[in-house]
């Protein structure tokens, strides 16, 4: 996976390349395809600021981390990000929807169970 890292502040070391590679080695573990993943690197006053962008197929994904190690801000935005995966990995077997209908169905059959009775 080819990743894109930019930073104007800092140098992109060797050691920044393989973090940010080992992060989203672990999102792909998440059967989802990322696609144009890009990293930006800032730091703003004594606080590095991470943020990444990648595109999914049916959206996009923000995430950022801040913290005076830079290290410690991908590892945040790394964690950002597979929250958000597995959310999105997580909704197309969640149920949600058809725990709605079942309870329409159920208040459908008390109602009729009532009109009987009467």
């Amino acid at each position: 996976m080819r990743i894109e890292i930019t930073s104007k502040p800092v140098s992109v070391t060797d050691s920044i390349r393989h973090r940010v590679h080992a992060k989203f080695d672990k999102l792909a573990r998440h059967d989802v395809p990322l696609l144009n993943p890009h990293v930006m690197i800032d730091k703003e006053g004594q606080e590095y600021q991470v943020e990444a962008t990648v595109a999914v197929p049916s959206g996009q994904l923000v995430a950022t981390g801040q913290h005076q190690d830079m290290h410690v801000a991908i590892n945040q935005m790394g964690q950002k990000l597979e929250r958000q995966l597995v959310k999105l990995a997580a909704k197309e077997t969640a149920r949600r929807h058809d725990r709605t209908n079942q309870v329409a169905a159920e208040a459908d059959e008390a109602i009729e169970a009532a009109e009987d009775a009467a």
